[in-house]
């Protein structure tokens, strides 16, 4: 058994931020961190917006911002906690700047704010179009600078270790050695991020399978607000399955049009304010509209912006788009909405606590009460800053729990038989057409009952799998993703009304 005081199973940051805060508060503790891919690889790296908080108190409230992330959250939102997030977020930005992210600014040194869906005033501070992989970046310089920090790279949380009600590590499968580890923790941090994998089309990353909401449900925690995915409404129009190239909300804000393939805004006939609605009102409008003209995707127009402040503003984007060949200052750029964002998670309290003892979640594995049913544009950074000082201040202020005393190993079971990848690419392919199909932007009822029968038939021949196999990181990651997609289909079923980014067509919104 490897002993340490914190365990924190993701590199996002929602796990970097608490890990430097505790290493820097408590330099004689151990805090070992757990990637199942390289450190930079996480939801994190591809936030292109950049964090919404409170800075020009002349022209913008705290009460502005809680307004619109209450609006946003179509009445599902906890209000103590939305207030709690905005009134901290100037503070954890400071912190940020103070390690040396750097935000963008103009020529006078004041911060430049961007523009997105849902906001009514503008108040997104961003490093040009890649403002997650700033902060990531930063993150990471400074974690190196601190000893009592060791970063275990290609390491995959199999399992929490727990004794009753109680959390006391992890098992790790180090996927270089092919041995298990197991890790034994005073705290157990999970920032394992969100769950855009169960869907082929997304703008997550291939590492997102919500491993640690599958983790936490076995072992017991309280998962909540699954039914809430968040679709982002304006992703590069890609026909085949993989991860879709984002096309950040600040183009919206920035003066882009959605239009169809007649340069209608469409928008406009389904909401006064237009391509600035908050994204789930965007994306069933899309959804809509290619329903009826029965298209593949509709398109975001920039022509009619200054090309200069464009290519300025966007660089990332402008070149990426040149890339597929579509000049985005001359041209149409295809989009479509894309499974991005999970609203729902494991159910924590203002702390980060989630219902099982020494157990503690943040970021998009978690569900704070901040989202609600639909997550305003930028607040999900914001959410994992506060969240992770929440944690840590909690944590800082209690003596340290005992150190567990006795764990059981696991086998590694090399006596079993190895899993060849094409065995188990056609049932991910199956997971995410039936994702696709029946529990996308607009559900029904029989769709999701289907759903429910088709998971237990998958969920059963994975589980075949798995009792006969040596431990295999892709096979996991889809038993994973099978439990993630349950819980959003049964939770949908509950669900007998339509609110924000959930929408059965069979039901009366409310």
């Amino acid at each position: 058994m490897v002993p340490v005081d914190y365990l924190i199973i993701g590199s996002g940051i929602a796990g970097l931020s608490f890990a430097i805060k505790m290493a820097q508060r408590f330099p004689d503790r151990k805090v070992l961190i757990a990637t199942k891919a390289d450190a930079r690889e996480c939801n994190t790296k591809y936030a292109q917006g950049g964090v919404a908080t409170v800075t020009d108190l002349d022209k913008d409230s705290f009460k502005k911002h809680i307004d619109d992330t209450l609006a946003a959250g179509d009445g599902i939102c906890d209000p103590k906690i939305v207030e709690m997030v905005v009134h901290q977020g100037p503070e954890r930005i400071r912190e940020l700047i103070e390690w040396g992210v750097r935000f963008d600014s103009d020529p006078a040194g004041n911060p430049h704010l961007g523009m997105e869906g849902g906001h009514s005033v503008q108040r997104i501070l961003h490093h040009k179009d890649a403002t997650g992989s700033e902060i990531e970046h930063i993150l990471l310089n400074r974690l190196h600078s601190l000893p009592n920090i060791v970063l275990w790279r290609h390491h995959f949380a199999l399992d929490l270790i727990m004794e009753k009600s109680t959390c006391l590590g992890a098992y790790l499968y180090d996927q270089l050695t092919k041995t298990i580890e197991v890790i034994g923790a005073r705290a157990t941090f999970l920032a394992t991020g969100g769950i855009g994998r169960i869907y082929g089309h997304t703008t997550n990353p291939k590492i997102a399978t919500g491993d640690g909401i599958a983790m936490a449900h076995r072992a017991g925690a309280l998962v909540q607000d699954m039914e809430f995915v968040q679709f982002h409404p304006t992703a590069l129009y890609n026909p085949t399955k993989g991860q879709s190239f984002l096309i950040s909300e600040a183009v919206r804000g920035f003066g882009a049009h959605l239009i169809n393939t007649k340069g209608h805004r469409f928008l406009l006939d389904h909401d006064q304010r237009g391509e600035l609605a908050p994204r789930d009102v965007v994306s069933r409008s899309i959804a809509f509209e290619l329903k009826a003209s029965g298209q593949t995707h509709v398109y975001l127009d920039c022509t009619h912006l200054d090309t200069d402040a464009l290519k300025s503003h966007f660089p990332t984007i402008y070149g990426k788009c040149l890339e597929h060949h579509i000049p985005i200052d001359r041209d149409w750029i295809p989009v479509v909405p894309t499974a991005h964002y999970l609203c729902g998670g494991i159910t924590v309290d203002a702390y980060g606590k989630t219902s099982i003892k020494n157990l503690f979640a943040c970021g998009e594995c978690s569900r704070t009460g901040l989202h609600g049913a639909n997550r305003l544009a930028s607040n999900s950074l914001l959410e994992a800053l506060v969240f992770a000082h929440n944690t840590h201040s909690y944590l800082s202020s209690r003596p340290l729990e005992p150190a567990p005393k006795k764990i059981p190993t696991r086998e590694n079971k090399f006596s079993f038989l190895p899993i060849e990848p094409d065995l188990i690419k056609p049932y991910v392919q199956d997971l995410q057409d039936l994702m696709h199909n029946k529990v996308g932007v607009v559900r029904n009822t029989i769709g999701l009952k289907e759903a429910v029968l088709q998971l237990e038939a998958l969920q059963d021949k994975v589980n075949r799998l798995l009792s006969t196999s040596v431990v295999n990181p892709s096979l996991h990651e889809l038993a994973n993703m099978i439990v993630v997609a349950q819980l959003i289909v049964s939770q949908s079923l509950q669900r007998k009304e339509n609110k924000g980014g959930y929408y059965n067509e069979d039901q009366i919104r409310t």
